[in-house]
């Protein structure tokens, strides 16, 4: 079983470092489709993101490319996200929410791919406002605390569409901001013992392996193009996921 879950790390670290996106999206459906439970799943996935956003996040920074101020403007919309996520796992039945999150997992996934398959910019009627950071945050951190999907996709349309940030920097944030998010998120799971650390491990160790492999290849091959590939699986994902619940 470990050699699937190297595999499954191999996988997404590759694609993760082909394209830069698929890594919560990918992970958490595979893991529940390998028998794990989805509270379960959600937790070691939130550990296996926060491993691998490590190594990103270094990198943009030694670049200049992280806006600090905006990601700390985002946290600390999530913090009483975290904070009422976690107690909302802890008050509700584990059986209900193991119900409940493929649900919610099925909506995101489904979301979330429609969003990043959207190229053309879309110039909403609003100003822009730092305030608006605040919402953004705790909107995504409850997001991922139930779903560990999201943080990336959401944050990253919504700072090029409303902040009009460069997309250099919206990358270094969604990362730095990712790190931060999934980290928290990941002590509630942590606190309930709903983490499978060797798993978790297991997936790292494929993943660093597969990102180098997806970086080096990465200038080679229209990344776009693959893109649209994986955003249109995650969909498909969801989907299915939508499908066998309500069915």
């Amino acid at each position: 079983m470990e050699a699937i879950y190297v595999f499954l790390g191999f996988i997404v670290g590759f694609l993760v470092g082909l394209t830069g996106i698929g890594g919560g999206a990918l992970m958490t459906p595979s893991l529940i489709f390998l028998g794990m439970t989805p509270l379960r799943a959600v937790g070691t996935d939130l550990l296996f993101v926060t491993a691998t956003k490590v190594f990103g996040t270094a990198f943009h920074h030694k670049m200049g490319r992280i806006r600090y101020d905006i990601a700390l403007r985002l946290i600390a919309g999530s913090l009483p996200a975290i904070a009422i996520g976690g107690l909302l796992l802890r008050v509700i039945d584990k059986n209900i929410l193991n119900a409940h999150l493929t649900l919610l997992l099925g909506l995101v996934l489904l979301l979330s791919a429609v969003i990043s398959l959207i190229k053309k910019e879309i110039r909403p009627p609003i100003r822009p406002k730092m305030f608006y950071l605040y919402i953004l945050g705790f909107v995504v951190g409850l997001t991922v605390q139930f779903t560990s999907v999201g943080a990336g996709v959401i944050v990253s349309f919504t700072l090029i569409n409303l902040a009009r940030i460069s997309p250099a920097e919206v990358v270094g944030i969604s990362l730095f901001y990712g790190l931060l998010l999934s980290s928290m998120s990941f002590l509630n799971y942590a606190l309930m013992g709903s983490v499978d650390y060797g798993v978790a491990l297991t997936l790292i160790l494929g993943s660093i392996f597969g990102v180098l492999a997806g970086t080096r290849i990465s200038t080679r091959v229209e990344s776009e193009k693959l893109k649209k590939t994986i955003n249109l699986i995650i969909a498909a994902i969801g989907a299915i996921i939508l499908l066998k619940h309500i069915l």
